[in-house]
């Protein structure tokens, strides 16, 4: 019997791991034995355990009576493990759970089969039941001592379920017939290997993956706030961080960078909004087992809250990542440090635009930085793409139009599934508008390009009250032209436009509405596109007396609209054909309100002008009589164009006077008016 027995093995989990797995392997032979009366009769049953059995007693066992051979076995281990300085995933979750060595073995049992399927025939054998091949209950049961009853083992199952380091193969099996498991990310973390992708909704990091936090890219009062967590959470001080801010703009980063900080890897979750979720119990043994920082990934609702219940087996701080809207309750967040981010101002993000970028040549960085508000992911992820864009042209040199298009080809599918892409094109000499309006439609275009600028230039106490956001308000009868203004404002300023399909926004069901309006909102936020509520009176609506619970829920939407139109911090236009019927709250809240009129003559004239085409033949007197006696309305004349080229298509080909009063003549037939046109 050798003194030191394992001075040899490799100070690596993979080195625990082995030794836990022969205990785990010993305690098996023994059993096996006791059942089959005797070792040899055991290894006649099982020949592959006379192998396993061989490599024990070439560890040291050679000369251990069979009835202290595990005592001996676990005694050595402790020896050999106080002599490792290095994290050992099974020694943090022994300490972290308390678990005994009896509760160990048990969950090395379990996953014997994970290392060798032949252990599999064993339980198969000894449990009598075909196909069965993990450890059930009534096994464990019947492996029981002296010195470990029957309770004993009932005990360490339901506690090891507890953590979550075993699961049911069976949950609607009586218990007695219940068959256990290993998770395989536990598992595989236990022996020592590290991967990524642990689950669908589990990724781990190492700390040589994580930034530092000296790297990080932040506002310099951001930055020293964080210097400072660290510390706080390695004390005990703080139990949670949560970092506030928009989808994609670093917060993961930034946790990394505290979990770096704590000597940690990081262990990002997703998908658990429910307490009573069991795998917060795994999370828990898992960020133990792998030494890292588990942070909880949420993207709430408005007013909903999430109850983060303690984890098990797991005793550090945990991170939080949250939006704008929602919070967090409950056990697992006692004492807790927040931190806001905001969205890049346009300094920080020619960092970032610089440092995705690398060795570029890159075109008009200011002006890149200035015109495209992007979270830190989307600046990442467009600047790549503008790479290939340019490369695709046979450029070395990315310009701001190759960034334009990679922008154009960021993540939208949430945002679309609510809202409708809207094609851009022209400028403002395509709107034929009276000149008050024209001037308030160029005002509003130098409003957009300056928003971030603009609470630099104004007053301190103003300056307090401004946020990035501008709120338009596009008021007057249909056919006017305000669609048409709010894609031409968009293609002027290099941007894209969303509309808002309210029918898919609106939902019977209670709190769903402002669930959409959130993710609509948000992500407009995120990718800098402009957002377009078309007959917008549809939520906007005045507020009434509560005479319903219909009522009372219509009121809730309304006033948690006003709410985040006024911390919108995209650019938001609003039309209506009845502004009337605006709620005055919502129209206090508007940056900007421009009334569109029905054109006047002269603007009729200017609409025939851009709809006609050029190769007609009308009549100057006929088309200024149409102009000036024919009141119709910017899409009125649009569908009268549109349908005289129609008919000159099958006459032709080209536009003449008769054809263009048939067309008008029908618009009129359309509305139920009398066309005041004299007859050709």
């Amino acid at each position: 019997m050798a003194s030191n027995p394992f001075k040899d093995l490799p100070q690596t989990p993979a080195g625990h791991f082995r030794l836990f797995f022969y205990a785990a392997v010993l305690n098996l032979i023994h059993n096996v034995s006791q059942v089959f009366g005797s070792s040899e009769a055991a290894f006649n049953q099982f020949p592959f355990l006379v192998g396993y059995n061989n490599e024990l007693a070439e560890s040291g066992l050679a000369g251990v009576r069979s009835d202290e051979a595990i005592g001996w076995w676990l005694n050595s281990l402790r020896d050999w493990e106080a002599n490792v300085s290095e994290h050992l995933p099974l020694r943090a979750l022994r300490d972290a759970a308390r678990l005994d060595d009896s509760a160990m073995i048990l969950l090395l049992s379990v996953g014997l089969i994970e290392e060798d399927i032949r252990f599999g025939l064993i339980f198969e054998a000894m449990q009598g039941t075909p196909g069965q091949h993990h450890l059930s209950v009534s096994l464990l049961n019947t492996w029981a001592h002296a010195d470990n009853c029957v309770t004993d083992a009932r005990v360490n199952v339901r506690r090891l379920l507890e953590l979550g380091v075993v699961r049911l193969v069976n949950s609607e099996a009586p218990r007695m017939e219940w068959a256990l498991e290993a998770p395989a990310a536990l598992w595989d973390t236990l022996r020592g290997d590290q991967y990524e992708m642990l689950a669908p909704w589990l990724r781990y990091r190492s700390p040589g993956d994580l930034q530092p936090l000296d790297d990080l890219i932040l506002a310099e009062d951001v930055q020293q706030q964080l210097k400072r967590i660290p510390a706080l959470l390695g004390s005990g001080d703080a139990q949670a961080l949560i970092v506030r801010s928009a989808k994609g703009n670093g917060r993961r980063t930034i946790l990394g960078a505290v979990a770096r900080a704590l000597g940690c890897g990081l262990l990002q979750v997703e998908g658990l909004t429910k307490a009573e979720d069991e795998r917060w119990h795994f999370v828990g043994a898992l960020a133990t087992a792998l030494h890292a920082l588990p942070v909880i990934v949420f993207d709430l609702a408005p007013e909903e809250t999430v109850d983060i219940p303690s984890l098990q087996s797991y005793r550090g701080p945990i991170g939080i990542a949250l939006g704008k809207q929602g919070g967090v309750s409950g056990a697992g967040v006692g004492r807790v440090l927040t931190l806001t981010v905001e969205m890049p101002a346009p300094d920080l993000r020619r960092r970032h635009w610089q440092r995705a970028f690398g060795e570029e040549t890159v075109a008009e960085l200011d002006s890149i930085s200035e015109r495209f508000r992007l979270t830190v992911g989307n600046i990442r992820y467009a600047a790549g793409l503008a790479h290939s864009y340019a490369a695709l042209s046979g450029r070395t040199t990315i310009s701001i139009a190759d960034v334009q298009q990679a922008t154009g080809a960021l993540n939208r599918q949430t945002l679309d599934a609510l809202a409708l892409r809207l094609g851009t094109y022209g400028d403002w000499n395509q709107l034929a508008v009276g000149r008050e309006t024209r001037c308030e439609l160029e005002n509003l275009q130098s409003r957009c390009r300056h928003r971030e600028q603009l609470s630099r230039a104004v007053g301190p106490a103003l300056a307090k009250q401004l946020n990035p956001g501008v709120r338009a308000l596009f008021s007057g009868p249909s056919g006017t032209g305000k669609t048409l203004a709010a894609r031409l404002l968009a293609s002027v300023l290099q941007m894209d436009v969303y509309r808002v399909d309210l029918s898919a926004v609106v939902n019977k069901y209670i709190g769903e509405t402002e669930k959409n309006l959130n993710q609509i909102f948000s992500r407009a936020e995120e990718l800098d596109v402009i957002l377009l509520l078309d007959e917008g009176d549809a939520l906007l609506t005045q507020r009434t007396g509560v005479q319903t619970s219909n009522d009372r829920y219509a009121n809730l939407e309304t006033n948690y609209l006003l709410q985040r139109i006024e911390s919108f911090e995209g650019i938001l236009i609003v039309t209506t054909n009845a502004g009337d019927r605006i709620d005055s709250a919502f129209q206090r809240r508007m940056d900007v309100v421009i009334d569109f009129s029905a054109p006047r003559s002269r603007e009729r004239w200017d609409i025939w002008q851009l709809h006609l085409p050029p190769q007609h033949v009308i009549d100057h007197s006929f088309l200024e009589e149409v102009a000036g006696r024919c009141k119709l309305n910017g899409g009125e004349i649009r569908n009268a164009a549109l349908h005289a080229s129609l008919l000159a298509l099958a006459d032709g080909g080209i536009v003449t006077s008769a054809l263009l009063e048939a067309a008008i003549q029908r618009e009129y037939r359309k509305s139920g008016g009398v066309c005041p046109l004299r007859q050709l």
